[in-house]
């Protein structure tokens, strides 16, 4: 099926790519059904409404420079979307690019869980004080590198 996106125009988008999001995601709770696309610059992702080019938001795996990031989430909270154990889960967190250059940032505190299989996700909160809504990528990455 093509899709209008934000970033590239009309693009063909695979059923594999496609996520339903029951809940929608938190301040866009009307939008269900997204598409996850491949940035062209790894190792970030689009995650592209179906139904409004203009809803769109760029993601990157959380673990890439966090890999002491803990998703504490009650189990109960997670079989809504046919979650049973890590494993059947995809993690991402939404980035913040400013428009002024000030740095780029992803929210650990409101992560998005997705079922592998079913291509079902939801937005979870992690109680957990020390994930905030604005993680600074490069600072964190660069801090993991040098660990």
């Amino acid at each position: 099926m093509k899709i209008d996106t934000k970033a590239f125009g009309l693009t063909e988008v695979d059923e594999k790519q496609k996520i339903n999001f029951p809940q929608g995601l938190y301040g866009f709770e009307e939008y269900s059904n997204f598409a996850l696309l491949d940035a062209q610059h790894p190792p970030f992702y689009w995650l592209q409404s179906v139904d409004d080019k203009e809803i769109a938001f760029v993601l990157i795996n959380p673990f890439l420079f966090r890999p002491d990031y803990e998703v504490n989430i009650a189990n109960d909270e997670l079989e809504d979307i046919g979650i049973t154990s890590p494993e059947e889960a995809l993690i991402f967190a939404i980035v913040t690019i400013p428009p002024d250059g000030s740095p780029m940032t992803a929210n650990l505190q409101g992560p998005l869980v997705i079922n592998r299989d079913s291509m079902t996700g939801k937005q979870a909160i992690c109680p957990d004080m020390r994930w905030r809504t604005r993680h600074d990528i490069n600072a964190e990455l660069n801090a993991t590198e040098r660990a």
